[in-house]
């Protein structure tokens, strides 16, 4: 195994400069231009953690929609430098490119040249230079969705539900993936030969294949695992914080994104329909029928896909890009896309596995 890092440890070396650099250069120009370049959700953490470290609530800090648990892993940056966020972040950019990088040897890729460039090609992407430097937390739910995938193909349960249920609170669309997931951990315990005599002979009594398939899906062992122990992570995660900062954490950290819509998301197939109609009183009902293609092709992908999980997953990112309803605030419908885009090249990157 000792031949096969030091390329990437050179990779890795170089990227952490890089980002090292434009964190530097970020605050040279915060202190000199009235353009700055940290990210201005980043000024919203530090805030937020200020509140926190106060005693107060997170939520106190206009447009903090979030979970609390950032703003607790940014406290650092009132304490000790405000740069430790991004550093925090920068460290998970670079700690993704590693999971994707061992991803590859597992899935058989030669090590060496080949598999190194395909780190490489995120570490030295400036997509997700500009968004770690900048302070943007997304780098750390790709590291956790990367690594809940990774587990996930190794057969490590306990630590791929964790972190696919952490990865969640931080999060809610990563939830997309969890039929991907579920197919995928059935398809492992078939191959494997597992899930009981009981549970066969009532699947094959099942008098709809549908309902077999369904019942298949619930009564395996490891998808009962993967989902009981990644559903207590959020749901623990959930009650500590609702009971520090009550229905507030709810809506903020939740709801709100569940609910608001915006008619001018100009990157949205659907926008100007919903634009045209918004007054009208089938508004809402066109706003959910959006879903609908959505709903169908996630649905299509996933079992036809699952085997191949990052593939899949990959797929189920580009979808989730290419047909969202209208659904974010105008102000960051670019930085939405950023986000998007960054968690899809790093999945395409492990797809290349393949």
């Amino acid at each position: 195994m000792a031949a096969r890092w030091p390329g990437l440890r050179w990779a890795l070396g170089a990227a952490l400069a890089a980002r090292l650099a434009l964190v530097l250069y970020g605050a040279r120009q915060d202190a000199a231009l009235r353009v700055r370049y940290t990210d201005v959700d980043y000024r919203v953490f530090t805030d937020a953690a200020r509140l926190v470290t106060a005693g107060r609530s997170p939520y106190a800090r206009a447009t903090y929609r979030y979970t609390p648990l950032l703003a607790w892993l940014l406290t650092p940056s009132v304490h000790l430098a405000e740069a430790f966020g991004k550093l925090l972040f920068v460290a998970g950019d670079l700690a993704a490119a590693g999971v994707a990088y061992r991803a590859l040897l597992r899935r058989g890729a030669a090590a060496g040249p080949a598999c190194t460039c395909c780190a490489a090609a995120w570490l030295f992407n400036p997509l997700p230079m500009a968004v770690s430097s900048r302070g943007n937390a997304e780098a750390l739910v790709a590291l956790l969705v990367l690594a809940a995938l990774y587990y996930t193909e190794g057969g490590s349960m306990g630590k791929a539900a964790a972190c696919y249920g952490l990865a969640v609170h931080l999060k809610i669309y990563p939830l997309t993936y969890a039929l991907p997931i579920a197919l995928h951990l059935q398809g492992q315990s078939k191959r494997r030969g597992s899930g009981g005599a009981a549970n066969a002979g009532r699947c094959g009594r099942a008098r709809f294949p549908l309902l077999r398939y369904l019942w298949q899906l619930l009564v395996n062992r490891d998808v009962l695992l993967f989902g009981t122990v990644a559903g207590s992570v959020l749901g623990a995660l959930t009650v500590v914080f609702y009971y520090l900062y009550g229905w507030e954490f709810l809506e903020h950290a939740y709801l709100y994104h569940l609910t608001r819509r915006d008619i001018r998301h100009n990157f949205s197939p659907y926008f100007y329909m919903l634009y045209l109609t918004a007054e009208s009183k089938w508004s809402f009902a066109l706003g959910l029928a959006a879903f609908l293609p959505q709903l169908l092709l996630l649905l299509v992908v996933s079992i036809a896909f699952y085997r191949d999980l990052a593939f899949c997953c990959f797929l189920h990112t580009a979808i989730f890009i290419a047909l969202k309803p209208a659904l974010k605030c105008k102000y960051k419908m670019w930085k939405v896309e950023v986000k998007r885009r960054k968690e899809l090249l790093e999945l395409s990157i492990w797809s290349k596995g393949s």
